[in-house]
């Protein structure tokens, strides 16, 4: 008898553990929402963006009294490991995801035709050259997010504030930077009008833009200009100092590029992007229409002078504080570091 009492509770045991669901369920299921992000290339830009982001969905946890899973990752500028992450936040049945800089945006655009995934994207300069949305206003799909569009005329102005009589400007971009294209072609028009001399180096990858910011010291340009490119953002710590040796001051689209080295970055506020970009990631999983939903843009007024580089290149801070003061918002200075505490 015994004998069949212990059989009949293992068989028990043995039913309720087959019905039993599995732990794995059980832990995704404590989520209200799933999240992927996908970070472009590890940059000081890029990196304060997605600092941000986390930091706000953490906080909007808390307020709203939500659980959100957020699967991040950085294809570091790899198109096919870029594919891959967006495959697996689709394979994890994400409730929508974030794309952080224009090939990301663009990428899961194409990989959410069909599922309707919606997309935040964040620090797209121009998300209607890039095809994602059909308006700023309405967006039209399921794409919508924030960006930080370049006044490129500001920083020429900034350049022509600091040399009144330069006659030769270097453009530093990678050729494949969708962030760069509307920005160059902009800086063109304004210096073709100055009748000034125009030097063009480009560069893919670290290495080459190293080269083509010596090649820029060769060329003796007067100053040279960078958009809110990611590449040559990535490459910054590499060539600041040459730059600064040869004399030359770098003016680029971005404070990040003044906190690795460049003499001044113009733009946006990363960090503030980064809040705006999980706000609109929350309204959406709150139920609002990403279709119908603005793209968010900022005023990029902020002039962040690197006053080590500044020293070096001869120049006051204080002074050039006053110079800036009409073609720009706000002024403020920056060390060289590699990284936004």
């Amino acid at each position: 008898m015994k004998k069949i009492i212990v059989i009949i509770t293992c068989m028990f045991m043995l039913l309720m553990s087959g019905c039993a669901k599995p732990a794995d369920d059980a832990v995704i299921d404590e989520y209200d929402y799933k999240i992927g992000i996908c970070n472009y290339v590890d940059d000081a830009s890029l990196n304060q963006i997605v600092d941000n982001i986390m930091a706000t969905l953490d906080a909007i946890e808390n307020e709203n009294n939500i659980t959100i899973k957020v699967y991040l990752d950085n294809c570091n500028a790899d198109p096919n490991v870029l594919n891959q992450i967006i495959a697996n936040f689709i394979a994890e049945d994400v409730d929508l995801m974030i794309g952080v800089a224009t090939p990301v945006a663009m990428a899961m655009q194409a990989a959410t035709e069909d599922n309707n995934i919606p997309v935040i994207f964040a620090a797209v300069s121009d998300p209607l050259a890039a095809g994602l949305v059909d308006s700023l206003d309405n967006p039209g799909h399921n794409l919508s997010g924030t960006s930080d569009f370049l006044d490129t005329n500001a920083i020429m102005n900034l350049i022509f504030a600091l040399k009144p009589e330069a006659a030769k400007i270097g453009l530093l971009y990678d050729l494949g930077q969708d962030a760069s294209t509307t920005a160059i072609t902009e800086a063109k028009a304004f210096l073709n009008d100055k009748g000034v001399e125009i030097v063009e180096h480009t560069g893919t990858n670290v290495s080459e833009i190293v080269l083509a910011a010596q090649s820029m010291a060769t060329d003796q340009v007067d100053a040279v200009f960078t958009p809110s490119d990611n590449t040559v953002m990535t490459a910054e710590l590499s060539i600041y100092e040459a730059l600064a040796e040869a004399g030359i001051p770098h003016f680029a689209g971005a404070d990040s590029f003044a906190l690795n080295g460049a003499f001044l970055g113009y733009g946006v506020d990363y960090a503030n992007l980064g809040v705006e970009t999980a706000r609109m990631a929350y309204e959406v999983l709150n139920g609002s229409d990403i279709s119908r939903m603005p793209v968010r843009t900022f005023d990029n007024g902020t002039a962040t002078i690197n006053t080590e580089i500044c020293e070096k290149l001869g120049y006051d801070f204080d002074e050039l504080s006053i110079l800036f003061k009409d073609y720009c918002t706000k002024v403020q200075g920056t060390i060289t570091k590699e990284s936004f505490d």
